[in-house]
C-alpha cells in the first residue's frame, strides 16, 4: 500500500496568495495530502486581500504528522510567522526530524530565527538576505530537506520542486506536461 505524502502550509495574514495556492493547487494534483494551518483557525486574509480558509491553527499541527512543511512569503505575513514562537518551534521540529521545511520568497526569514540555515545554500526575495545561509540567487535552492525560492514568478517552480521531493520526479514532469510548463 502507497502511503499518501502529508504537507502543511501555514498561512499568517498578509502572506502572499499566489505563493501559497499555488503550492496548495500543485501538490494537490500530485496527490500530496495538503493541510492548510493558520497562526489561528479560520479566515486568513493575504497581502492582496484574498482570504483562504485555515483548516486548523497551528496549534494542532505535530511535526510527526507530516512530511513536509510549507511557509509563503509576502508581507507583512512573512514578518509575523519569523516573529510567532509557535512557527520557529515547529520548524525547528520539522528540521530534527529530518522532515522537508519549505519556504518562498521573504518567509526564509522564519527559518533564519529558527536556526536551521546556518552554513546551508539556499535563497530568498531580494532584500530578505539570510545572513547564516550560503545565499544564492537562484530561482529555488535545494539543499538537503531544505527548499527555498525566490517569489511570485518562481512559485510554480518551487511547487513542482515540492512534487519531485514528496511525490516522484515522475510526477512532477507528468505536471509539467499536463500544465504547459516549460
Amino acid at each position: 500500500m502507497v502511503t499518501m505524502s502529508k504537507a502543511v502550509i501555514v498561512l499568517a495574514e498578509g502572506f502572499e496568495e499566489i505563493e501559497a495556492v499555488t503550492v496548495i493547487d500543485v501538490l494537490r494534483r500530485a496527490g500530496v495530502e495538503v493541510t492548510i494551518a493558520g497562526l489561528e483557525r479560520g479566515t486568513v486574509r493575504g497581502s492582496h486581500d484574498i482570504s483562504v480558509v485555515a483548516e486548523q491553527a497551528i496549534e494542532g499541527i505535530a511535526a510527526a504528522d507530516f512530511h513536509a512543511l510549507v511557509l509563503p512569503g509576502g508581507m507583512p505575513g512573512a514578518a509575523r510567522l519569523r516573529d510567532d514562537t509557535r512557527v520557529k518551534a515547529l520548524v525547528q521540529a520539522f528540521a530534527r526530524a529530518g522532515k522537508l521545511c519549505a519556504a518562498i520568497c521573504a518567509a526564509p526569514i522564519a527559518l533564519e530565527a529558527a536556526g536551521v540555515l546556518t552554513g546551508r545554500r539556499a535563497t530568498s526575495y531580494p532584500g530578505f538576505e539570510l545572513p547564516s545561509a550560503s545565499y544564492l540567487e537562484e530561482k529555488v535552492v535545494v539543499d538537503g530537506n531544505l527548499v527555498t525560492s525566490r517569489g511570485v514568478g518562481t512559485a510554480l517552480e518551487f511547487a513542482l520542486t515540492l512534487v519531485e521531493r514528496l511525490a516522484t520526479p515522475e510526477k512532477a514532469a507528468e505536471l509539467r506536461q499536463r500544465m504547459l510548463v516549460d
